[in-house]
């Protein structure tokens, strides 16, 4: 029996081996081995770690670092691909065994993670005016500084730059705040510094630009002019990846249209005779262009290689970079020489990492300004002449009366070199106290050492110069930051509830140190004839030093609150102590609070039309005390003297030179913002608009009195004015993707208006040079004297009197300028100056296009401005001719043969037409500028595998080939570094036309 049973269970044993084998068949006949590639569309290049999920199951798989995929599915089940930054793909399984997969980019990337300050947040949650730009945008253009390459890409930001090498762009954000050229603060890497010329935009991987105070105000008294944060690269899991790439670029200088000697002479001898003025020698055998002696084409190369890695625990990222730039000018070039290195490692709850960046800077620097020289100069005048004291051609009593300066004296006898070599970087580490809580621990620190060397050699470069010895001037000084900074961040989801909490406390320690040296009476090495640049050989030494220290201590904290996706909250709070300010005034609270509404996920929002519908509030209050280390205390001059008593005996005395102010405090911006975020179209279409009001109050602000009273050490710092600005923001995009076709756009409009409120200090206006600052009005309005026409006889002079009868300008002759009466006192003087116009723009835009085919794209930014009203420095000297200078070609000037003209007579020795404080400097700033374009192409993959490449691309660009304007300057793009005088153009660096070949590869 027992026999039996067991022969009955073997039976069904192996009955059901055999229909579990049929089952397995069956089932490994109905699932399929699945391979491809997940590749971008914009480029073509694979996407690694990119996630593959077969439809509602839990079966999936990753991309390797090259894209490629494999996984098993069965016939019609569906394949989901998904990767941050990317659109949601849903691939159905059929017959095909080889599926290549195409993601196209997510414009509005909701849940894209931002930087936003000692922490993140995903992207569609923001309540704040931030704007997220994209580091290839910056690194495809080239650029000295990071700042440059902003322009025209985020709304709210104005950039100017300029040509000159090493030359570091100004960047204001949402107008004027105060009355300093203050830059944003920028943070790299958790590290407050600066994203100078000694910084690659190489190593950038993602900016955001906090435009708000409720968006800045975590960095509270040092965030009023905003904040630029700067995320560098790192590395990835996987092998080691080399990427190198290498642009050189060629670059032009726009000039003047400048009268040679022939047009020159004959005007020239006219202006003298219509003085009545014995005409000058010219030198009429000589035809010198000056432009051309001092212009030259420049050169640009920038050279740039990475390696990055990783494993599972840890990642690092290296690079190096070479950025040389030779000048469009004579004696003028800069050159950078950078290093990075970047990791991070993770062991259980604990995390360390560090980003360090090392850099070395050298500028050439003209002595200066050869660009105003280029027109102050006749082209009568040699660029050598023996005659001279070291051989250099300038002007001569009688033979040519000018006091320009000869450019290529001053770059043989003048050598200027500043060099900066800087340390910077961070160590941080972190905890992870619980799922819910993290302490991270940020020390920061840089340092750099200065170098500043000039020479002046035996020689002279302008008329009547008094003779002064060869003398070398030596400058050493060294700066050294450190941060400590200590957060601790909560986050946890309770249901629909998303709570985050973060609060932290911070310490800064600045200390600058300089010695100099002077000396005289150079040694020359009799052999070469050069100047010997050591301090130690040379007389009459003269040495001083100084040191400045400051010090800033924080405590912070954010809530950040999310339910269910729709209602969005944000506070902070810091508080900043500064050592800048007395112990009464030390202190300074900065909060914030913000709001948002995601309509479009409210139950009762239906829209095909509409995905994505946030409505934005903020209040924010921000600091700044953006003044010197010690202006709050007494200066003391300790090396004067006194002689007392009978016997006039001499004593050492010290005096107070510069009054103080005990009272000083932060000055406080108040900001408004409403905003609105909008995506249409699956969020192809995305529409961001913000209205603020922004008011500082106790603007700190050396405004300039008299120094009889007794005050020899700069104007005393007060709190004193009120600025409020009003501005609307609006960006466009779209992008569209058709099989291999991909296409974007965006356009951004900025409209500030800017408004002195009040002065304080008992003043309600302040006149400098051509500008008024009055309260009421935006600052620096033009306040010149009007022009209407030119009188055309006597009997106009004659008929031209004020309500009374009395003739206005009695003393004017036909063909003179005629000037308005505009206080009806018969007489022009400074009294009928009036305001005529703003050199602020009425709204700037910028407009950023792109498309791509297969391995070829294309992209291009154009900027424009409107409504400013700038002052023509060029034409205010070159179309006087009571001074002596060269003329503009082309012009006609009225004489009684030519009357019909808006040129006046030109005479010598009178500045009746040659007034340098009316409008007929004025003109139009408006301007379009093809800012840049850019052609690349991307080799196929197929060659790439031949040569053991992932990757390589050439690109071929220009920038500033197309300027649409009615300026008659250089460039209507320039920058003044003075508030008041902001719309001036004397000898300002232009932006230049620049033509650029690239190479990338990687492997």
């Amino acid at each position: 029996m027992k026999t039996k049973i067991n022969q009955i269970l073997k039976q069904r044993y192996y009955l059901l081996l055999f229909f579990s084998f049929l089952l397995q068949q069956s089932y490994a006949q109905e699932q399929i081995k699945i391979t491809g590639k997940i590749t971008a569309a914009v480029n073509g290049d694979g996407i690694p770690l990119a996630n593959i999920l077969v439809k509602n199951t839990s079966n999936g798989t990753a991309t390797d670092f090259d894209g490629n995929f494999s996984i098993m599915a069965k016939l019609g089940q569906v394949l989901v691909i998904t990767y941050q930054g990317y659109k949601t793909k849903e691939v159905t399984v059929n017959k095909e065994t080889v599926i290549n997969i195409s993601l196209a980019e997510d414009i509005l990337a909701l849940n894209e993670i931002v930087i936003v300050g000692y922490g993140s947040q995903e992207k569609k949650n923001l309540t704040g005016a931030i704007s997220i730009v994209k580091a290839d945008e910056i690194q495809k253009r080239q650029v000295t500084t990071m700042a440059e390459g902003l322009q025209g890409l985020v709304t709210g930001v104005k950039v100017r730059g300029g040509g000159r090498p090493g030359q570091e762009a100004s960047i204001e954000i949402r107008g004027l705040k105060n009355l300093q050229n203050a830059n944003p603060l920028y943070v790299v890497d958790g590290l407050i510094t600066t994203a100078n010329r000694d910084f690659n935009p190489n190593d950038i991987e993602t900016i955001q630009v906090l435009k708000d105070a409720s968006a800045a105000a975590i960095y509270g008294s040092r965030a009023a002019n905003g904040v630029i944060i700067i995320t560098t690269k790192k590395g990835k899991k996987g092998p080691m990846k080399i990427e190198v790439s290498s642009k050189t670029s060629f670059s032009t200088m726009p000039k003047y249209d400048l009268m040679r000697t022939e047009e020159f002479s004959k005007f020239n001898f006219q202006a003298y005779d219509n003085a009545v003025i014995p005409r000058q020698n010219l030198n009429l055998g000589v035809n010198t262009d000056w432009q051309k002696e001092i212009f030259k084409q420049g050169l640009l190369q920038d050279y740039n290689a990475s390696f990055s890695g990783g494993g599972d625990n840890s990642t690092f990222f290296m690079s190096a970079n070479y950025f040389g730039n030779e000048g469009t000018v004579i004696s003028t070039d800069f050159n950078r020489v950078s290093f990075r290195v970047n990791s991070s490692g993770t062991k259980g709850i604990f995390s360390i990492g560090e980003n360090l960046a090392i850099s070395n800077s050298r500028t050439d620097e003209m002595s200066g300004n050869p660009i105003i020289d280029s027109y102050r100069l006749f082209p009568t005048i040699p660029v050598y002449d023996e005659a001279n004291p070291g051989g250099f051609g300038y002007g001569k009593q009688g033979v040519a009366n000018t006091f320009g300066t000869n450019p290529i004296a001053l770059a043989n006898l003048l050598d200027t070199k500043n060099e900066n070599f800087r340390i910077r970087g961070n160590l941080w580490s972190e905890v992870k106290l619980a799922s819910f809580l993290k302490y991270r621990f940020n020390f920061g620190y840089e340092t750099s050492f200065d170098s500043y060397n000039f020479i002046r050699k035996l020689g002279n470069w302008t008329l009547n110069q008094p003779y002064e010895q060869s003398f070398i001037n030596q400058n050493k000084g060294r700066s050294e930051t450190k941060l400590f900074e200590n957060t601790l961040t909560f986050k946890k989801e309770f249901g629909k509830h998303d709570i985050t909490v973060l609060v932290g406390q911070t310490f800064q320690k600045d200390n600058y140190e300089q010695i100099y040296g002077t000396k005289r009476n150079l040694l020359v090495n009799p052999s070469t004839g050069q100047y010997f640049d050591v301090l130690n050989l040379g007389d009459q030494a003269e040495v001083g030093g100084f040191r400045n220290e400051a010090a800033l201590t924080s405590y912070l904290g954010r809530l950040e609150y999310n339910y269910d996706d729709r209602y969005l909250f944000n506070a902070v709070f810091r508080r900043d102590g500064s050592s800048k300010f007395s112990d009464a005034n030390k202190w300074g609270n900065f909060p914030s609070a913000s709001l948002g509404w995601r309509i479009s996920n409210e139950s009762f929002f239906k829209s095909e039309f509409i995905n994505d519908l946030k409505l934005r509030a903020s209040y924010g209050e921000l600091g700044s005390g953006n003044i010197g280390n010690y202006e709050y205390q007494g200066f003391i001059n300790t090396f004067g003297a006194i002689v007392l008593g009978d016997g006039q005996t001499l004593y050492p005395s010290a005096t107070q030179v510069r009054l103080a102010n005990a009272e000083l405090r932060w000055e406080k911006l108040k900001q408004t913002n409403i905003g609105v975020d909008l995506g249409m179209l699956d969020s192809s279409l995305r529409l961001t608009a913000d209205y603020f009001i922004a008011r500082t109050e106790d603007v700190l602000f050396g405004f300039p009195i008299l120094m009889t009273t007794g005050n020899d050490g700069g104007n005393p710092i007060s709190n004193a004015a009120t600025v409020e600005n009003k501005g609307f923001e609006l960006d466009l995009s779209y992008s569209k993707k058709i099989n291999d076709f991909s296409f974007n756009a965006s356009i951004n409009f900025t409209k500030v208006d800017n408004k002195l409120v009040s002065l304080g200090n008992g003043q309600n206006e302040s006149i400098q040079g051509n500008t008024m600052t009055r309260a009421g009005n935006a600052v620096g309005m033009w306040y010149v004297l009007k022009t209407d026409g030119l009188f055309q006889n006597q009997q106009e002079i004659q008929n031209y009197v004020n309500s009374a009868g009395a003739i206005i300008m009695p003393n004017a002759l036909p063909g003179d300028i005629r000037f308005k009466d505009v206080n009806d006192d018969g007489e022009i003087t400074n009294e009928d100056k009036d305001i005529v116009g703003s050199p602020w723009p009425e709204f700037e835009m910028g407009f950023n296009a792109g498309a791509s085919y297969k391995g070829f794209d294309f992209s291009m930014n154009w900027i424009g401005s409107h409504g400013a009203t700038v002052y023509n420095g060029f034409r205010s000297t070159v179309d006087r001719f009571d001074d002596d200078s060269n003329y503009r070609t082309g012009i006609q000037p009225w004489t009684p043969e030519n009357p019909n003209t808006d040129f006046p007579r030109i005479v010598k020795g009178t500045t009746l037409n040659a007034r340098g404080d009316s409008d007929r400097f004025l003109e139009s700033g408006d301007f379009i500028r093809l800012k840049y374009i850019g052609f690349g192409y991307n080799l196929p993959e197929n060659i790439l595998q031949k040569v053991g490449l992932t990757s390589a691309r050439f690109s071929l660009s220009a920038q500033n080939v197309i300027t649409i304007t009615k300026y008659l300057g250089l460039d209507p793009e320039f920058s003044n570094g003075n508030i008041f005088e902001r719309g001036v153009d004397v000898g300002s660096f232009p932006n230049l036309k620049t033509y650029s070949f690239g190479v990338e590869f990687s492997f």
